[in-house]
């Protein structure tokens, strides 16, 4: 049946095999739990079904076996009182229901292998069960840790390749040429500025001995005149 394969399928699932083959472990452990308990609650209805068939299938042969004797009797009594007629069509009726007896008989049987096979299967799941429970957060915190774990390595692996260093590198140059620039405008605007004030400077001086000069010449006309 449909059940018992489902339920084998979790039975025979490894679960290492699942967390290491999924891409979210802590999930996958929580839904094959819950598939688990849902498969148990079902097949515990289903032995429970069993179970009640079972019983019926019993009462239905134990119903017919005892028709069939008290059809037997019926012959007896028809014998002895020396009607064959009656007796055979009695023992006809006792044959009709011991041929349902055996068929229950045989039901009954095949009903008993399911009913153990199903007990068996609710055995092994609960155990399962119980093993994914008991190991759930072990497997979680060991995947957790070889994720951890791989997540380092790689790191490490990147120190190595210098990679990070480069970059750092790249930076820093990248950061000093902007440094340096900016020094070179700094300078190239500080010597536009002396070279304002080196003019003015040299205008003032200039002015200074124009009128050095103004005021000597006009002494000398002066002198002259008188």
């Amino acid at each position: 049946m449909a059940l018992l394969e489902r339920v084998s399928a979790l039975i025979r699932a490894n679960l290492n095999d699942l967390v290491d083959r999924a891409e979210d472990p802590e999930k996958m452990i929580k839904q094959v739990i819950l598939d688990m308990q849902n498969q148990l609650l079902q097949v515990k209805t289903q032995v429970a079904i069993s179970i009640a068939d079972q019983h019926l299938l019993e009462k239905k042969r134990t119903e017919n076996e005892e028709k069939t004797a008290e059809w037997m009797r019926k012959a007896e009594m028809a014998v002895d009182r020396k009607d064959d007629a009656l007796a055979r069509a009695a023992l006809d009726r006792s044959m009709s229901y011991r041929q349902l007896a055996e068929n229950f008989e045989q039901q009954v049987g095949d009903q008993t292998v399911q009913v153990e096979n199903l007990k068996t299967a609710l055995g092994k799941l609960e155990q399962k069960l119980a093993e994914a429970q008991s190991r759930s957060d072990l497997l979680i915190a060991q995947h957790r840790r070889s994720r951890a774990a791989k997540k380092a390595g790689e790191a490490r692996m990147a120190v190595r390749d210098g990679s990070e260093s480069n970059t750092f590198d790249r930076m820093k140059k990248k950061v000093e040429q902007q440094e340096a620039l900016g020094e070179a405008f700094a300078e190239m605007s500080a010597d536009t500025l002396d070279d304002r004030f080196a003019a003015i400077e040299k205008e003032r001086q200039i002015d200074a001995l124009l009128a050095e000069i103004k005021s000597r010449r006009q002494s000398d006309e002066k002198t002259s005149a008188s």
